[in-house]
């Protein structure tokens, strides 16, 4: 829920910004850009932090070398991210970034079908999760076009 709470007040922020003056924020297309590229830093933290343990657990039993996986995402989020912000990369790290939601999902039905603790508390209900992932998606989509 942290990484929508981000996205949704960065957005508003840099669209703040935008509206007294900044002209980089003065389009949505670039709040947006710059509020997801945050919230993929953001969430690209906990690849390395004290979730570390928790995000490996999520990783499906099927795939191999969970501790690999994680920090490789992690990596990819960190590097879409920042294409996001340049503006010839912007559409193939949004499409990237997509695909690697997509990808990182069944992780995410692992988590809770499993009740798997992320940083001490419950993960998202599968529901709610499923209802974010589409808000994640259609804001990365978005923010590459």
């Amino acid at each position: 829920m942290v990484p929508f709470i981000l996205l949704i007040v960065s957005f508003l922020i840099f669209r703040l910004i935008g509206f007294f003056g900044l002209s980089y924020f003065d389009v949505w297309e670039t709040s947006l850009r710059s509020a997801v590229a945050l919230m993929f830093l953001f969430t690209a933290m906990a690849h390395w932090g004290k979730r570390r343990q928790d995000l490996i657990k999520m990783v499906p039993p099927a795939l191999p070398n969970p501790d690999f996986i994680v920090t490789a995402t992690g990596i990819l989020e960190i590097i879409g991210a920042i294409g996001l912000l340049i503006p010839i990369t912007s559409n193939i790290a949004s499409l990237s970034l997509a695909l690697l939601l997509i990808v990182m999902f069944p992780a995410n039905i692992r988590a809770a079908r499993k009740g798997i603790n992320i940083g001490g508390r419950p993960c998202t209900p599968l529901f709610p999760r499923t209802i974010l992932q589409i808000i994640f998606l259609t804001a990365v989509i978005l923010a590459g076009y």
